[in-house]
């Protein structure tokens, strides 16, 4: 087997173990394959050879009329580039790590972003049922204290179903109270350590229970519950399905720099080398 084709190999299994899917399979995954798959993909991105340069300009998403999660009827997410032997070098002087196809997708067209004029906009899509998203969130929190200042970064919750819209308005609810901050991480917590899904079997039953945990953390249960159906909500909520709709998002932790590249931990070789890849896209983009 060839090298390259090896390596193609390892990163989509890397890929398949270290996202959550719109639609999992049943059964739990193995934690030691999914370890030994990063290590892998890795190292065989550590060995391949440093070939190939980035791109360019603008940022993420706006508005699009379909009413689906899934994005398969919009006509905005075009053709993106395929895996390719060599890529549009622009920018950087010299080799780069990171292959375009192989550990970032292009979108063409780049889509149109919402971050203010000279930054660069990130968008992070995720669930907070989700494993790998709880695995990767730390990093993710201290790379926000030390990103560069034009880094515009988001939080986008994916919304699938019924069980992932209720932690998608849970989110947006913190949110506009201004305690998303302070509880982002203990709704991780309390799903992936204390067993607590947040969730119920309607929606009635999911706030019930997103009540009774915000006000344990100390958040008024009239403002909670004011904000929790409030028109800023339901306009989050609808700017999230658009979103997710426009990039087509089927798996996260997904990554969305500047509306023109997407990447994840299994394309970008592991969770470390994602905050790299994100840091090198953004200053590629911030150049332009």
């Amino acid at each position: 087997m060839t090298r390259p084709l090896r390596l193609s190999l390892l990163l989509g299994l890397g890929l398949v173990l270290a996202a959550c899917a719109k639609h999992p399979t049943t059964g739990g995954a193995n934690p030691a394959a999914s370890t030994a798959a990063s290590t892998a993909a890795s190292t065989a991105m550590s060995m391949g050879p440093a070939a190939i340069k980035q791109l360019n300009e603008e940022k993420s998403a706006s508005v699009s009329a379909g009413k689906g999660n899934t994005g398969e009827h919009n006509p905005l997410y075009a053709a993106v580039a395929a895996v390719s032997g060599t890529a549009n070098a622009e920018t950087l002087s010299g080799p780069s790590m990171w292959q375009e196809g192989v550990n970032y997708t292009r979108l063409v067209p780049a889509q149109p972003t919402f971050a203010p004029p000279g930054k660069v906009e990130v968008i992070e899509f995720f669930w907070y049922a989700c494993p790998h998203c709880y695995a990767l969130d730390p990093l993710v929190q201290a790379w926000r204290k030390t990103k560069a200042p034009y880094i515009a970064f988001y939080r986008i919750p994916v919304m699938w179903g019924p069980s992932q819209r209720a932690l998608a308005r849970l989110y947006y609810t913190l949110e506009s109270l201004g305690k998303i901050d302070q509880l982002h991480t203990a709704i991780f917590n309390e799903i992936h350590v204390n067993n607590d899904p947040l969730t119920g079997n309607t929606d009635a039953d999911s706030e019930r229970m997103q009540l009774a945990f915000v006000t344990k953390h100390g958040v008024s249960a009239q403002a909670f519950q004011n904000a929790y159906h409030s028109f800023t909500v339901e306009t989050d909520l609808r700017h999230a399905d658009e979103q997710m709709e426009r990039y087509h998002i089927t798996g996260v932790p997904t990554f969305v720099i500047n509306g023109k590249y997407v990447a994840d931990v299994g394309t970008a070789g592991g969770e470390h080398r994602l905050i790299d890849l994100v840091n090198d896209l953004s200053a590629i983009e911030h150049k332009h």
